[in-house]
């Protein structure tokens, strides 16, 4: 018997663990290393999404290791009123990664982060109103979670008051069309803020957006899209929160993804990446707004704010994402990736769509039978035959999203393991179609 079939692990797991989305991975991980965990049969199984898209250097990197080891050994939490080296040198080295964001308060969670950036822009312009994509998911907390459309929202009561919305664009299924069948975002822009103009109460206070939309199936905002959002605020009186908690610290190929754009936000969010799969997240904000914030009283005093531990993991990940030249890394074998999955759509019909930018990649399995209609089903078995090959990707699973894989590998993965990724792909392609087209596969399933 395989010892990830150990009974009483599971007994114990489904007697005590609260479950909280999703099932669980038919696998015990005892440990991990690189771009690889591995269960309790000493089976290497490839991180394919980096752990919950966190583990930007990969699992157990040494330089993380020492630099954790490092700072327990002096100190790891403070009083949220003493301050620390680490944290200083942190605030430091993201402002001057981002610039015109010179003011930094370090947190835990991504959530977390992002109830900050709400917060400061509601006291700063004075209003109430936040506007969100209808795909998001921006965190399970409070005013993060009344701007998630992706999923969460039914049997929990009222969102907060003046939460808002806007169709996310979708390149690949859109809702406004050029003649050539193309994405027409500019009219689909204009639209979704005429209804946020005739919904509103005249308190707009900010609009919060991930450049890349995750969970909601990895949809890109197009080049060109950012900077007129930009202006839409601009024009109201909003701030522009982006959320990079998965986009940040050179996943998509530059530091931040916003800077593909040219364009710089009002509040920027990080976390995951920062840390590298430990907590750390950041809200990085203009002087301008800051000041105008701790005039008015602001307050967001947590446990963990300014933490010298996580903080002394952030200047880790900054110096290997430096010195291993990880930001030009993730285009260069982003685009080997890239190139990698849409060959897979030339063979297989069922694969709809490769998107995505860097090592931040999707791919949308669809209807092999011409309908383009996303199948959530087929993907569910790609992902399970794949997993039992040795492969760990993350299918969006959530109710209407459909069939999307988020393929978000470690920056420092290998040439070879990314082949390795795609074949094992290709042949879970191939076993889960044929095991849905036999009378064997669809009783199974």
């Amino acid at each position: 018997m395989s010892n990830n079939q150990d009974p009483a692990f599971w007994a114990a797991a489904r007697k005590h663990l609260i479950r909280y989305g999703g099932s669980f991975d038919p696998a015990i991980i005892e440990r991990a290393e690189g771009s690889f965990v591995y269960d309790a049969d000493n089976r290497p199984i490839l991180d394919f999404t980096s752990g919950q898209m966190s583990a930007l250097l990969g699992h157990s990197h040494p330089k993380i290791v020492t630099a954790v080891q490092r700072q327990m050994a002096k100190v790891a939490h403070l009083f949220s009123g003493m301050l620390s080296r680490p944290v200083v040198e942190l605030a430091e080295r993201l402002a001057a990664l981002a610039p015109g964001l010179d003011r930094v308060m370090l947190l835990s969670t991504g959530a977390e982060s992002n109830e900050a950036a709400i917060r400061m822009a509601k006291l700063v312009t004075g209003r109430h109103e936040i506007v969100a994509f209808s795909k998001s998911w921006h965190g399970m907390t409070g005013a993060a979670s009344s701007a998630t459309y992706s999923a969460g929202r039914k049997g929990y009561g009222p969102a907060m008051v003046g939460s808002l919305t806007i169709p996310a664009p979708n390149t690949f299924r859109p809702r406004f069309r050029h003649a050539d069948g193309s994405l027409d975002w500019k009219t689909e822009l204009d639209d979704a803020f005429g209804l946020i103009d005739s919904q509103s109460v005249g308190s707009l206070a900010a609009f919060i957006a991930e450049p890349i939309l995750s969970s909601g199936g990895l949809l890109e905002l197009p080049l060109g899209y950012l900077a007129a959002l930009k202006e839409k605020c601009r024009e109201r009186g909003m701030l522009l929160i982006l959320d990079e908690a998965q986009t940040g610290v050179g996943r998509t190929g530059t530091m931040f993804a916003f800077q593909r754009d040219g364009v710089t936000p009002d509040i920027l969010t990080l976390s995951k990446t920062i840390g590298a799969g430990l907590p750390l997240s950041a809200v990085m904000t203009t002087a301008e707004i800051e000041d105008t914030a701790h005039e008015r009283g602001y307050l967001f005093y947590t446990t963990h704010v300014s933490d010298p531990l996580p903080a002394a993991i952030g200047l880790a990940v900054l110096d290997v994402v430096e010195e291993e030249g990880l930001v030009e890394r993730a285009r260069h074998i982003g685009g080997r990736l890239f190139e990698g999955l849409s060959l897979l759509k030339s063979r297989f019909e069922c694969v709809g769509d490769v998107r995505g930018r860097g090592l931040m990649l999707g791919v949308e399995i669809v209807k092999p039978d011409g309908s383009g209609g996303s199948d959530h089903e087929l993907g569910s078995r790609i992902a399970a035959e794949a997993f039992r090959r040795g492969l760990s990707m993350n299918i969006v699973k959530l109710p209407g999203m459909g069939g999307v894989f988020r393929i978000a590998p470690p920056l420092t993965i290998s040439e070879d393991e990314i082949d390795l990724g795609l074949r094992i792909i290709a042949q879970s392609i191939e076993a889960a179609s044929a095991a849905g087209a036999s009378p064997a596969g669809i009783a199974a399933e």
